[in-house]
């Protein structure tokens, strides 16, 4: 059943119930940044697997003074155990020879004809002992993290070549609008288009694997041939073609290939014409207006929800910020202010009506303003741009 017109908040969580968890996939390691894990990472060997020196310098066993016998480095294993009074000298990282005492630093020693010179080193001391980062078999990451480079390489030090992650959803752009210039600049009663320069861009910020763009003509022929050239993607998002206009097409053009509209419209400024579909095959069309600032406040309400649940995400919870300035809001509707934010501090952009694009430029994020919410130091909530 379609949702005609609801609240924002509600158009939200109608977005993320609409989706649905991809398949999973592997990639390597050093490819999994910003994926989603589907899986606990557990460590296939102790961290470190050997006792290994913290320092460079030389392995010793007993009191000094110290004969060395060897040099070991990193990467290099020294299978004879150490005599009392012997020491070898060692890298950052090395694995000590058995019976290994301590190790002295490179600075705390000197060689003489004698032998190593140094004061006495106590048991332990700067030795990396195996397990002390984690134990065979520990959970290093759990299941649902979203991979930083530093998860990407615990990961690659716990044993991995390769992670279970959900796979990337797929998006096309389609931009609808015959009024659109691609290339120069505006004349001749036409306008250059920049979200086909933009949205693309937002969706790779925000987890998308963009296959394409594709600027389609105001014809209802050309709005369904263009439909049907996207079954080989996840979500295809539009822009224009939502509102009511003798060539707005969208909708007729989903009816046409047998999908169905699932929020068609919502009460929020600006960007109210936005909606949200699901094609035969099941798949997903979120539709943006046309504007350029209305465009991005629908990917951002409509967009980022589906994508979340498309990762197995829940539906994101909202910070608050603190307005340094005053907003107004129509009634009780909900309106996106793009701002800048500052240590919980949010100030309203100029240049934010919907067909503009510097205030979104000078942004961070948009505070969501319901009615009654727009005074100096007002708490509202900040959807944060990808």
């Amino acid at each position: 059943m379609v949702l005609v017109a609801p609240t924002w908040d509600d158009a939200r969580r109608a977005a993320h119930d609409a989706g649905r968890v991809l398949p999973t996939e592997l990639v390597p390691v050093s490819r999994a940044d910003r994926r989603v894990l589907v899986e606990d990472i557990r460590a296939r060997t102790p961290l470190p697997p050997r006792d290994a020196s913290a320092m460079d310098g030389w392995a010793v066993r007993g009191a000094g003074p110290w004969q060395v016998v060897d040099d070991v480095r990193a990467g290099q294993d020294r299978a004879a155990a150490l005599e009392p009074g012997q020491a070898v000298a060692i890298a950052t990282g090395a694995v000590l020879p058995p019976e290994t005492s301590g190790v002295l630093r490179s600075e705390h020693g000197s060689l003489d004809a004698t032998g190593l010179l140094g004061g006495a080193t106590a048991e332990g001391t700067d030795i990396r002992p195996a397990g002390e980062e984690a134990g065979l078999g520990e959970l290093l990451i759990p299941e649902g993290t979203v991979l930083t480079p530093a998860h990407v390489g615990l990961a690659a030090a716990g044993g991995y070549d390769e992670l279970a992650v959900v796979r990337r959803p797929s998006a096309r752009f389609l931009v609808f609008g015959d009024e659109l210039l691609r290339t120069g600049s505006p004349r001749e009663g036409k306008i250059r288009d920049s979200l086909g320069a933009q949205v693309p861009a937002w969706l790779g910020r925000m987890g998308f694997d963009i296959v394409g763009v594709e600027w389609v003509p105001d014809t209802r022929e050309a709005h369904v041939q263009a439909l049907l050239d996207c079954a080989d993607v996840d979500v295809v998002v539009t822009s224009g073609g939502t509102a009511q206009g003798p060539v707005d097409f969208l909708r007729v053009a989903l009816a046409d290939i047998r999908g169905e509209l699932l929020v068609d419209t919502v009460d929020v400024r600006p960007g109210s014409p936005m909606v949200l579909g699901q094609r035969a095959d099941r798949r997903w069309l979120v539709g943006l207006p046309g504007n350029p600032q209305a465009a991005i406040v629908a990917l951002m309400t409509l967009g980022l929800p589906l994508l979340d649940a498309l990762y197995g995400r829940p539906l994101a919870d909202l910070d608050t910020r603190t307005l340094s300035a005053p907003v107004t809001s129509r009634g009780r509707r909900t309106r996106l202010v793009p701002c800048t934010d500052r240590a919980g501090i949010a100030s309203p952009a100029e240049f934010i009506g919907s067909g503009m694009l510097r205030g979104l430029a000078a942004s961070t994020g948009f505070a969501v303003v319901a009615g009654g919410q727009g005074e100096i130091g007002g708490v509202v909530r900040w959807l944060p741009l990808p």
